[in-house]
């Protein structure tokens, strides 16, 4: 797809290290300034390959609307940048659009931080409801109220390296991965890798580390395929189906105690083994697509395997927010509305880096199709396992990072599946009990 600007896809991905400089270090790369019409503040978090597209999709969005200049900010990934969120919003001194992380909504005072979405000025500028994926689009709201507009899902997929899993038997005639169904057979393509390996172990994922989340998005992407829920609707109450989670966590144990997976390595080993062909398999978010590609990585990409029901994968999305303004103006407002349906319309572009669009009409362009394995896993948009609507859930948030501790000595087999579930729900309870920072008689 080529936008007005003459961006290509390739183009898109040929950023500059000043690009990479000023994301680093939170700056702002102004779009347009010193024309004299309408000015848009966009934060947002992006970086690496992420930010170099974003920005190439603001240029190209300057240059279809001079109308319109965007100042692009580009902050710190992670609790910094949501801080800075509360706190322009709770003084109503925010920019006027931000990306998200749709996980974060019910935690960051969603009418109190966050100002509802104008569905009316949606519709104007051409997006509807119906247009996107319907279990992102229903977690975008909060009490009813649609407080964001969905961006993307990024899911957890299978990475596979097609030079090992070709010697291994594992590709069918179009050079794809056999999809597997079940454990059975998902441990049998393992083994086959295993043995042309010489014995190593052929999955890699973020198992072991400080503050590893790799276990929760792996038992989170396992666990609700049968069905299993952690929490109430409410958020109230504890809901997890011990069968079934335990069922879970002894397949995850059972990976690393046959060396189907190598429970030793943390996030950036995971990648490098993989990267390097040291693994065959690679367990995570769909962002490691433009590096892998960059460093000549024999590989391709399919959804995270069905193994006990359905072929849900653990996801968070990227979104579009108002942060609180105590007055916005109304011609702002509409700018910053034809931005956001700018970026929306064009995110076959944004799926370079890997996102799977929540955009369904974007799923079905040529140019979309045309992406190389991106369009592969594009059907789980509508299967996603996102994190209950609480305030402690969301990108790298205590949630995460509790469940992954208590799992990762499960993989390692320090620990029985069943203390690994003890100690989850041990936090997930301590984590309930705690003070949600934004109760529901402060949210207007």
């Amino acid at each position: 797809m080529q936008g007005p600007s003459g961006i290509s896809r390739r183009h898109l991905l040929g950023g500059s290290l000043a690009l990479l400089g000023a994301a680093a270090s939170g700056c702002a790369i102004p779009v347009g300034l010193g024309s004299s019409g309408t000015r848009v503040q966009y934060w947002h978090f992006m970086g690496a390959s992420d930010g170099i597209i974003m920005n190439s999709m603001v240029n190209a969005f300057a240059k279809e609307a001079p109308e319109i200049f965007v100042e692009e900010n580009v902050l710190a990934w992670g609790e910094p940048y949501y801080t800075k969120i509360a706190m322009a919003g709770s003084g109503g001194r925010s920019p006027d659009l931000a990306t998200f992380h749709l996980a974060r909504l019910a935690g960051i005072g969603a009418g109190q931080i966050l100002d509802p979405v104008n569905e009316r000025l949606l519709e104007e500028v051409g997006l509807r409801g119906a247009d996107f994926s319907p279990p992102i689009w229903e977690r975008a709201h909060i009490d009813g109220v649609l407080y964001a507009i969905p961006f993307d899902a990024h899911p957890m997929v299978q990475y596979y390296n097609t030079d090992i899993c070709g010697k291994a038997g594992l590709l069918g005639s179009d050079g794809k991965l056999r999809p597997t169904n079940g454990v059975d057979e998902l441990v049998d393509q393992l083994t086959k890798a295993k043995e042309v390996m010489g014995g190593k172990p052929p999955l890699a994922f973020d198992a072991l580390g400080l503050g590893t989340v790799g276990p929760w998005r792996v038992w989170w992407s396992l666990y609700p395929q049968s069905g299993g829920t952690l929490l109430s609707d409410d958020g109230a109450t504890i809901t997890i189906d011990d069968a079934k989670a335990l069922e879970v966590l002894r397949f995850m144990q059972r990976l690393g105690k046959e060396g189907l997976c190598d429970w030793r390595t943390d996030y950036g080993a995971s990648v490098a083994n993989f990267t390097n062909g040291q693994a065959a398999f690679l367990w995570n978010g769909d962002w490691e697509t433009t590096g892998l590609k960059d460093r000549g990585t024999p590989f391709s990409m399919t959804r995270f395997p069905a193994v006990f029901g359905t072929g849900s994968a653990q996801a968070d999305c990227h979104a579009f927010v108002l942060p609180h303004q105590r007055d916005r103006d109304p011609e702002v407002e509409r700018a910053t509305y034809e931005f956001i349906a700018y970026l929306v319309r064009n995110s076959a572009d944004w799926a370079v880096a890997g996102h799977v669009p929540a955009y369904l009409p974007t799923l079905e362009l040529p140019e979309y199709l045309a992406l190389e394995p991106q369009s592969e896993y594009r059907s789980v948009v509508t299967e996603v396992a996102l994190d209950p609507q609480v305030w402690f859930a969301g990108s790298a948030s205590r949630l995460w990072i509790e469940f992954g501790e208590a799992f990762s000595p499960v993989i390692s087999g320090e620990r029985t599946p069943e203390e690994g579930l003890a100690a989850a729900r041990a936090s997930l309870g301590r984590l309930l009990s705690a003070p949600d920072p934004f109760p529901d008689e402060e949210r207007s």
